[in-house]
């Protein structure tokens, strides 16, 4: 384990230090202490950016309300909404395997497998990592000329609970690796999607994701309703906290169902549930992972290996050199406050982790952080970031650095973001954000949704969408288009079942794929692909191993 460095030592200094310790003993991250006088250069560029970004601007337009209201009904006259229900595959439209074979290039190689292997499990697995498919397939769709904050994969597994900074639980969109801006209804269409393919995957009757599926747009209709007659300043600090939750599932009119006993019964029920799931969400705060995930050994705290899941790094001289200049480069990213409070924090460990389904084969660590003491504890996640499928469809991203475009994403569509949500430019052009791991985030287990449940859950993602978009784009405009009837509800529960059935053509035509050997999946159940992918990139880390381009035949 490197020793802490003192105020006067160098990254050489504690280079040959863990030379030395290495001789002894399994050698880890070991502590970085990162000197206040080096975050200068940092501090300064992050200014000069601010404010060339500032001299930049333009001047904003502010057209009244009827101009908005205006608006909306022009982009309904030139794209009714009807045409929104239409999904037929173009005759050129691109082979599915193709698209994701092409898209994991640029991934750690190691893992592509582990990729499939999690995709191939069921359609709405695949779904989940086929972003870029749908991307593709939307591209040749009317569009409304609306544009919002795109989420970019707003399915349902992406919403969720988590800490806001004043530790209050709240609920909100949670995945923003594929955010930019684009149609608004994009967002809806797969969101409504989703839950056709989960209905399906749960045995639910057809009509039951149908169902949810219009519940969606319905509930994305009237709440953009709602923020098209609120200012601002009300928008922007509107949130979903628990008390707002409850009154959401209570007050929403596509959330009223029998009326009676029988009503007063089933919003008794879904309260003791969500009750539950806040209860949860507590339970899994930055020491629930702590104690999962780490181990004492020596009387130091470090990552505990649990592959496939997780993997501790033995690190060497040049990795530790290169992580103390990113953690200072992640601080400037931060507020001015936050900066100095991660000052206090110095790195003790590092961990691979292979996370989620359709982000498998972009890297992703995990950092042990101390402060004063061994009870003292943070964990912070550093996932990979790469260009978003939506770009090559929409607007090429304005920001230059694809972990800056993320948490730019990710504070404009949530109403409290991470308090240590930053992002880091790394080695061999590889774009970093960073985040607090496990800050009590739960969502729930699609597999575990009843119909019911599936419904009500349909009805609050609805909500909470439409408050998203509503804080990045025109709620006046998009709410004139969506129109006080049921025309646009009608065209989206079209599409999510014509493009759910699409779907499972396409996991269909992937599974075969893997069955005919033309791509390969697997995942090891002790995570030797995780361990040869953690091992590749701290070996070299400013060289990533690259696919060969080789067509899918």
């Amino acid at each position: 384990m490197l020793p802490s460095m003192s105020e006067h030592e160098s990254v050489a200094d504690v280079a040959s230090s863990e030379a030395a310790t290495a001789a002894g003993g399994s050698a880890g991250v070991g502590a970085v202490y990162d000197l206040v006088n080096q975050d200068l250069p940092a501090q300064q560029e992050a200014v000069r950016q601010r404010l060339a970004h500032a001299a930049a601007q333009k001047v904003v337009a502010h057209p009244g309300v009827e101009q908005r209201q205006r608006r909306g009904r022009v982009a309904r006259a030139e794209v009714p909404r009807e045409r929104l229900a239409v999904w037929e595959p173009r005759a050129d439209r691109p082979d599915p395997v193709e698209l994701l074979v092409g898209q994991e290039a640029s991934r750690v190689q190691e893992l592509v497998p582990v990729r499939h292997a999690r995709m191939a499990t069921s359609a709405f697995a695949f779904y989940r990592g086929a972003a870029l498919v749908m991307a593709s397939d939307l591209a040749g769709m009317p569009r409304s000329g609306l544009d919002v904050q795109l989420c970019g994969d707003a399915h349902l597994s992406n919403f969720g609970l988590f800490a806001a900074p004043d530790r209050s639980v709240v609920f909100d969109v949670n995945d923003f690796d594929e955010a930019n801006p684009g149609p608004f209804e994009w967002d809806v269409m797969r969101l409504a999607t989703s839950f056709v393919l989960a209905g399906r995957d749960n045995g639910l009757p057809p009509k039951v994701g149908l169902a949810a599926a219009g519940q969606v747009a319905t509930s994305y209709r009237e709440s953009m309703a709602g923020f098209a007659e609120k200012g601002e300043l009300e928008i922007w600090y509107d949130r979903i906290d628990v008390e707002r939750l409850i009154a959401a599932l209570r007050q929403l009119p596509s959330a009223k169902g029998a009326k009676g006993t029988q009503n007063a019964k089933r919003e008794a029920k879904a309260e003791a549930t969500l009750a539950g799931a806040v209860a949860k969400a507590r339970m899994r705060d930055a020491w629930s992972a702590i104690e999962k995930i780490t181990e004492v050994v020596e009387g130091r705290r470090r990552f505990r290996s649990q592959p496939p899941l997780l993997v501790r790094l033995d690190v060497t001289a040049e990795v530790a050199s290169v992580i103390n200049g990113l953690f200072r480069q992640y601080r400037a990213t931060l507020q001015e406050d936050r900066q100095e409070l991660l000052k206090r924090y110095q790195i003790i460990d590092m961990g691979h982790k292979v996370v989620g389904v359709g982000s498998v084969g972009l890297l992703a660590f995990v950092l042990l952080l101390r402060g004063r003491d061994e009870d003292d504890l943070m964990v912070l996640q550093v996932k990979q970031a790469q260009a978003s499928v939506l770009e090559a469809f929409t607007r090429r991203s304005v920001f230059t650095k694809h972990g800056h475009r993320v948490v730019a994403g990710q504070r404009m569509m949530q109403a409290a973001s991470d308090s240590f949500l930053g992002w880091i430019d790394g080695p061999a052009g590889r774009s970093f954000y960073v985040r607090q791991l496990r800050d009590m985030k739960w969502a729930p287990d699609p597999s575990s949704l009843s119909s019911q449940r599936l419904r009500r859950y349909a009805v609050l993602c609805g909500h909470t969408l439409a408050q998203a978009h509503a804080r990045s784009g025109d709620s006046i405009a998009i709410s004139a288009y969506l129109g006080t009837g049921g025309s646009f509800d009608k065209a989206v529960r079209a599409f999510a079942q014509a493009y759910a059935e699409q779907s499972e053509r396409d996991f269909a035509q992937f599974t075969q794929a893997i069955a005919d050997g033309r791509i390969s999946a697997h995942e090891d159940a002790g995570g030797a692909e995780g361990i040869a992918a953690a091992q590749q990139v701290a070996a070299r880390p400013g060289k990533p191993k690259r696919a060969k381009s080789k067509p899918v035949s």
